[in-house]
Order: structure tokens, then C-alpha cells, then sequence
């Protein structure tokens, strides 16, 4: 199975993933150019930022990326 086939599983399982999510659970670590290669072979994904806070309090910003709605 290629990086491409776990994301699109991994969005039709949980809904959405995030870098941290592809790092942890995939092992993917480049996740926006898997994106973006799937997105330039036809596939839909949308994108939506995301605000959080690390552990020293700071305001940390990343993409969540999603399948579109049907």
C-alpha cells in the first residue's frame, strides 16, 4: 500500500488527518506533498487550518486535510 492509499484510508476511518496524526499513526512525515501529489492526480481534499497550543503555552498553527463531503 503507497503513502497516497493509507492517507485516503486513513480519511474515510477517522474522517480528517493531521501531520502529527500521519507522523504518529503512518509513519508519514511528509503529509502535505502526499497531499498535494493527490491533489494533482484528481483527488479532492480540503483543507482547513487549525490553531492549538504547545506545551510551553504557545499558539501553534497546522492543517487538518479532509475528505470532501458527498
Amino acid at each position: 500500500m503507497t503513502q497516497q492509499q493509507r492517507i485516503l484510508q486513513y480519511m474515510r476511518d477517522f474522517g480528517s488527518i493531521s501531520p502529527m496524526e500521519a507522523f504518529r499513526d503512518l509513519g508519514i512525515t511528509k503529509l502535505a506533498t502526499r497531499i498535494s501529489e493527490m491533489t494533482r492526480s484528481g483527488q479532492a481534499v480540503t483543507r482547513q487550518m487549525e490553531i492549538s497550543h504547545n506545551r510551553y503555552g504557545d499558539t501553534v498553527r497546522y492543517m487538518r486535510y479532509r475528505l470532501p463531503e458527498s
